[in-house]
């Protein structure tokens, strides 16, 4: 049995080892914030937080979560939005939305780490999160509002 957290909670898993943490995030937990891009890691549309730092739900096996804290997008704030989310919103970053969850979740982690981020530390550490939208100008500007926010 695999015990761990998921947005706080107790979870326990007695399936498949080899299962991807994001199939039971979205298929057995129904948080399906996380959302599936290309399977091998690459394009952090299923960025999720462990332990607080950012990781790839779509290649994290379930054998590999005992012991662990997720945090989805559902969970990253218990009162309302959380100043990444309100500064998404107030410089208007998504256009079809769809990676915003993994990029929300990789600035999260990103703040946690370095609060006041250089426009290169965004972009290194944003680079693994693709926007086919490219609204990469816009997705800067919110992380640099929500930095302020979060002083």
């Amino acid at each position: 049995m695999i015990r761990f957290k998921v947005n706080g909670v107790a979870q326990s898993f007695d399936g498949d080892p080899e299962m991807p943490l994001l199939w039971y995030l979205r298929d057995i937990l129904g948080l399906t914030g996380t959302k599936f891009g290309c399977g091998m890691a690459l394009c952090g549309a299923c960025t999720v937080l462990q332990n607080g730092k950012a990781i790839r739900s779509c290649t994290k096996q379930m054998g590999t979560v005992g012991g662990l804290e997720i945090t989805t997008i559902e969970g990253i704030s218990a009162h309302g939005l959380h100043d990444v989310q309100k500064a998404w919103i107030a410089v208007d970053v998504p256009q079809c939305g769809y990676c915003q969850p993994g990029q929300i979740m990789q600035a999260v982690s990103l703040l946690a780490e370095k609060p006041k981020p250089t426009d290169t530390d965004i972009d290194d550490i944003m680079s693994g999160n693709i926007c086919r939208c490219g609204t990469y100008q816009r997705i800067r500007a919110a992380i640099k509002e929500a930095a302020k926010e979060t002083a």
